[in-house]
């Protein structure tokens, strides 16, 4: 395989990370009709209908293959499947716990999946398990990622090494140099998060995307929740937070009541904003187009 795209059926081996509330349907067909793949995200879903609603939406603004991120915890991501095989979806990635159970429901039914791993141990669980490629994503990367993993420099050629299906990588990938970076480690695609909540088309409120503009590389910190850990923007408020030793389980689930005031309406008190290591490279707000086509050229 020369790269991602043969298997997702895109123009240029790039997938765009799911990110929530904010992969809103305009920004994921953006990103398809630019030659990405445009993923929406499951994590925040708890009405199948409304999903089907959101896939509709893209299918209305895009005729390109685009996706959606299974998150394999969650109590309806059976039914998500179903609705996206039915909307002729080929491909998902699937991350949030084991795969071994959502595998053979999705390839089953015709669905190619993408398993993200933030360790070679779980890589290889995971090609073990069936999974048409594996995304290695570094602890440079924004929002929810495994305790103790490894850098995107270091994890990303381990992983390559360790499976036989295709790798791509991700995680503090924000310009052309880490995309191309990416290859010479042994990946065959990129998947990009950071950058593209800077994009027009992206529903992210005004002040999330300045205040990533604002950040520098340094930024960033690591919350803790008892079952994983998340990159955020270093606030007041995410400041307070790690202070205290990060969130219960409780007080997460109580939190998601703020997300779309924070992410949506701007609203930096209300909680934290997920970013990566890359935030140092955001300059601006720009198209998703020119930002793909940035990080491809000469390539």
């Amino acid at each position: 395989m020369k790269d991602i795209s043969e298997l997702l059926g895109c123009k240029y081996p790039i997938i765009q990370g799911a990110m929530g509330v904010i992969s809103n349907p305009e920004f994921v067909a953006a990103v398809s009709e630019a030659g990405g793949y445009g993923l929406l995200a499951t994590a925040f879903d708890s009405d199948p209908a409304k999903l089907k609603d959101r896939v509709d939406r893209v299918k209305a603004f895009t005729e390109k293959p685009f996706g959606a991120n299974l998150m394999a915890i969650h109590p309806k991501a059976f039914e998500f499947a179903d609705i996206l095989v039915e909307a002729g979806v080929k491909a998902v990635t699937t991350s949030g716990g084991s795969p071994k159970a959502l595998v053979p429901y999705l390839k089953e039914r015709g669905i190619k999946v993408l398993h993200v791993v933030s360790n070679v141990s779980n890589a290889v669980k995971a090609a073990s398990a069936g999974v048409d490629a594996v995304i290695a994503e570094g602890s440079e990367s924004g929002g929810m990622q495994g305790f103790n993993g490894a850098s995107t420099m270091v994890l990303t050629p381990m992983v390559v090494d360790a499976v036989d299906v295709p790798v791509v990588a991700a995680g503090g990938i924000g310009d052309r140099r880490g995309y191309q970076a990416a290859f010479v480690l042994g990946a065959v695609g990129a998947q990009i998060g950071t950058a593209f909540i800077a994009a027009e088309e992206c529903i992210a409120h005004a002040n999330y995307k300045n205040a990533l503009i604002s950040a520098s590389e340094s930024d960033t910190r690591l919350m803790n929740v008892e079952w994983a850990q998340f990159r955020v923007v270093s606030t007041p408020v995410a400041e307070e937070m790690v202070t205290k030793g990060g969130l219960s389980k409780s007080e997460f689930s109580a939190q998601g009541a703020s997300i779309e005031e924070t992410w949506v309406h701007g609203d930096l008190e209300a909680g934290t904003i997920p970013a990566g290591q890359s935030t140092g490279m955001i300059k601006a707000i720009r198209p998703v187009r020119e930002i793909i086509e940035d990080m491809v050229r000469d390539s």
